[in-house]
């Protein structure tokens, strides 16, 4: 296989661990490991106590396959196969379901390995752009003309990362039944969701509406637990998902036995856990909000509807990765540029699920008020 370099990780690999801001992540700040032990119930406890570190079950720990299937109304354990992060569920998945000849339309901009790994198995990719012009809302006419007869999967990414877009329901409904009709298999990149800031807006998961439909989920995004590495794709297809268990044996294996435990009390508890996950968020979103209103002559922002990130533009004639690496270097704070996403337009991805926002965004407005000075 021949893939090219991951942008947005090489350049997380170049600051994140030594920026002090990063105003720029996707994932929520991270649980500590006795918060979350304190919320154990007395079966994940003992779970806990009394675990062995050998090798875990390949399709991953009974309970907690459980406890991710009741996350989707109607799917049952057997259903649910876990895997080491939900990069590793991508990778999987997209190397089962396609290969030379096939054809693939992706959401974009998005998180790289949605379409990278399609183009690495040698499938042809159309990326389906989201614009700004248009709140970053999906365009469904748009979708149908990007269909083939050679299309086999169709990956989409809601709520969106970078942008926060979420689309309504009635579309949500008419893009699985589309993919129905052409016979088209759909990742459902749902790693936000539950992160919805009005939960009126909370859409069924694509494995309930679809028996075309996968839905990939995480313990990284919304339930703030990058740490542990443990995503899953939930898929009514039993064939597909023995395919995926069968090539993951060249991969993991297995998960993390202390990962998965970890996992399971967080999935018990989880009504504490988003709450934590979403005052966060609010609290946050408050403070942007009031930031591009004080600076909307210098940035112009589409507000996300859902998850944690935000993709805010910058009005300037300077290069948004110029703009990005002088904050960093005099203040900081840590921006992601749009150029990791190859997405024109002056574009950088903005966090909000960090404690430190608050003090990162005084930095930065900091920055800002020389910056546009000059």
């Amino acid at each position: 296989m021949r893939i090219p370099e991951f942008k947005l990780e090489r350049y997380f690999a170049k600051w994140e661990f030594r920026a002090p801001y990063l105003l720029c992540s996707s994932d929520i700040e991270g649980w500590r490991m006795s918060d979350l032990l304190a919320l154990a119930d007395a079966d994940a406890r003992e779970r806990w106590e009394q675990l062995t570190l050998g090798y875990t079950e390949t399709p991953g720990l009974p309970a907690l396959r459980e406890e991710i299937a009741g996350l989707y109304p109607g799917v049952r354990p057997e259903q649910v196969l876990t895997f080491a992060g939900a990069q590793e569920a991508i990778f999987v998945l997209v190397n089962v379901l396609l290969g030379a000849g096939d054809h693939a339309v992706v959401t974009w901009p998005g998180y790289q390995s949605l379409y990278e790994v399609a183009r690495a198995t040698g499938a042809d990719v159309t990326l389906l752009r989201l614009r700004e012009e248009d709140g970053w809302r999906l365009d469904l006419a748009e979708l149908e003309r990007a269909l083939r007869p050679d299309t086999k999967l169709l990956v989409v990414n809601f709520p969106h990362n970078p942008t926060g877009a979420l689309p309504d329901a009635d579309t949500w409904r008419r893009l699985l039944a589309l993919a129905e009709e052409r016979g088209v298999y759909v990742l459902s990149d749902e790693v936000y969701r539950l992160m919805e800031y009005d939960a009126r807006d909370t859409l069924p998961a694509a494995v309930e509406l679809s028996e075309r439909g996968v839905s990939l989920g995480v313990m990284s995004k919304t339930f703030a637990l990058a740490g542990l590495r443990v995503g899953w794709l939930a898929c009514r297809d039993a064939g597909i998902l023995s395919r995926c268990a069968a090539y993951k044996d060249y991969t993991t294996i297995s998960n993390s036995a202390p990962s998965e435990v970890l996992a399971l009390v967080a999935l018990r508890a989880r009504e504490r856990v988003l709450a934590r996950s979403r005052a966060l968020v609010s609290d946050n979103l408050a403070h942007v909000e009031g930031f591009f209103a004080r600076h909307s002559e210098h940035f112009g922002w589409v507000r996300p509807r859902a998850g944690s990130v935000a993709f805010p533009r910058l009005k300037s004639d300077v290069p948004v990765a110029t703009f990005c690496e002088r904050l960093v270097e005099q203040e900081g704070v840590l921006l992601l540029p749009g150029d990791v996403y190859d997405f024109p337009g002056n574009h950088f991805r903005l966090g909000l699920g960090r404690t430190n926002l608050p003090d990162a965004l005084v930095r930065l407005e900091r920055f800002c008020n020389t910056f546009f000075q000059r």
